[in-house]
């Protein structure tokens, strides 16, 4: 029997929500055939079997989110994957038989049965009691094989201290070990010989002491994760606490945070926490460009969008300014400049907001960029963005002027440090030499990192936009 686990979907991904199982248990199947399709948080993909033979069992049932590395299918190599009754129960029955899971709790993991408590043998304390660190010992995840909640800079610090977080009690939300856990352990002298440390990280043993060792684990799922008590949070002030029963004052409906939509939400919590936003507001007269675009849409098969100048317009602005077109390393402490430039946009999707990238998009021409606008938003609506569509952005447009609104203040997507806004273009009286006319006005707004641009930066940047949607000819003849 084959065990056919998960693969590596991509950079950053993790898990998957099964959309549709070509194969029941029992069919026979061949290498390369299409086995299941599973949904990330970026795109829809395909899942062809490895191996040929006939399908023993799968795991997950659609709408279930599985895990990279979990056995989602078994085949039997030997073309006999049946039961002994000859024939197989169809994957309605074994999943009408799995146990049912109620779509509004989150899984967890089985723990351990608790002891019962001991009788009460005195009066129920009602005031602050006093919190000891417990000993040193191994933590839970360690016992269980799970591997430690912790961050990237805290292991990096255990490293650095010869500390293993397995021995190390967490503080944190969640069991999580902190930076501040691995300190005080160390200065406890907590620190292990090199057998004990190999007892629970063996690569430990065989690698020198000035060398640190690389941990690739998954973060936790947030399905996974307790709730967090109130005032467990790091942040000063910011005490998650549960949500009130809404069903007592009426009907309520429970949906799961899944794929896109719950990405969508890491990715902006991370934003709008850890980036100082600011944002500078513009207006561009695209009068003429209108006229230009209009005009030229008639002799061309492709219609020439409004996007389209505006991509063209940022990627000279992003050359003057690289700034823009840049990321900050928050650990190194550095500014990494990008000498390429990938464009993404925003498109609206059933499933969320999506964002695909434009590759190389200052080698493109106007026609071009508008063409690779068109096919990638059909196809990301579609559901068949590949995860090489979704990535390398450098810059990001949205765009919510098809939708209307006046305007809008966008959330950068993180790790990029700048966002432009596009809203609705629309007749407005404008006032040119000392005479009022009506001209149609495109309002911009750029949300920037202020840990690396400056107001001024962002002026001239825009200001470059600006100018150059407002004279398209020059647009096209600058090189």
């Amino acid at each position: 029997m084959f065990e056919f686990k998960l693969p590596d979907l991509g950079e950053g991904i993790h898990e998957g929500e099964v959309l549709k199982w070509h194969v029941s248990p029992g069919d026979p199947i061949r290498e390369d055939d299409p086995l299941v399709d599973v949904e990330t948080d970026k795109a829809a993909v395909t899942i062809p079997s490895p191996r040929s033979g006939r399908v023993a069992s799968v795991k997950g049932r659609p709408g279930d989110t599985v895990r990279v590395g979990d056995v989602i299918a078994v085949i039997d190599e030997s073309g006999a994957g049946v039961s002994e009754g000859g024939t197989t129960p169809s994957l309605e029955t074994q999943v009408a038989a799995a146990p049912k899971r109620d779509p509004a709790r989150p899984e967890v993991p089985e723990e351990p049965e608790r002891p019962s408590p001991e009788p009460e043998a005195s009066p129920r304390r009602t005031g602050p009691r006093a919190v000891t660190m417990p000993p040193a010992q191994p933590a839970t995840a360690a016992q269980a094989g799970r591997p430690i909640p912790a961050a990237p800079a805290t292991r990096r610090v255990a490293r650095e201290l010869g500390v293993v977080l397995a021995q190390v009690p967490a503080s944190g939300p969640a069991g999580r070990v902190t930076t501040d856990d691995v300190r005080r352990f160390a200065e406890r002298g907590g620190r292990p010989s090199r057998a004990a440390a190999a007892a629970y990280e063996p690569e430990a043993a065989a690698v020198p002491e000035s060398v640190p060792v690389p941990v690739h684990e998954p973060e936790p799922r947030p399905d996974q994760t307790p709730r967090l008590r109130p005032g467990a949070s790091p942040i000063p002030f910011l005490d998650l606490e549960p949500l009130p029963d809404f069903s007592q004052w009426g009907e309520v409906e429970r949906e799961p945070l899944r794929s896109v939509r719950r990405r969508t939400a890491h990715r902006m919590v991370t934003s709008m926490t850890l980036v100082p936003h600011v944002a500078h507001m513009d207006e561009a007269d695209v009068t003429d460009l209108e006229e230009l675009r209009r005009r030229e849409k008639e002799r061309r098969d492709v219609p020439l969008t409004l996007l389209a100048f505006v991509v063209k317009a940022v990627l000279k602005g992003l050359r003057e300014h690289p700034i823009l077109n840049a990321s900050l390393d928050p650990f190194a402490e550095e500014i990494v400049y990008k000498k390429f430039y990938n464009v993404g946009f925003a498109a609206d999707t059933g499933r969320g907001l999506i964002v695909p990238v434009l590759r190389d998009a200052d080698r493109l021409s106007i026609v071009e960029i508008s063409k690779e606008i068109r096919r990638l938003a059909e196809k990301t609506r579609d559901g068949k963005a590949e995860p090489g569509d979704l990535r390398g952005g450098t810059f990001t447009i949205t765009n919510i002027g098809p939708l209307g609104g006046t305007g809008l203040v966008p959330a950068i997507n993180y790790p990029e440090v700048a966002i432009l806004g596009m809203g609705r273009a629309a007749p407005k009286p404008v006032v040119r030499e000392g005479r009022v006319e009506v001209r149609t006005v495109l309002p911009l707004t750029l949300s920037f990192d202020h840990r690396v641009a400056d107001g001024a930066d962002a002026a001239r940047f825009v200001g470059g936009i600006v100018r150059r949607l407002s004279d398209p000819y020059s647009l096209l003849l600058e090189g």
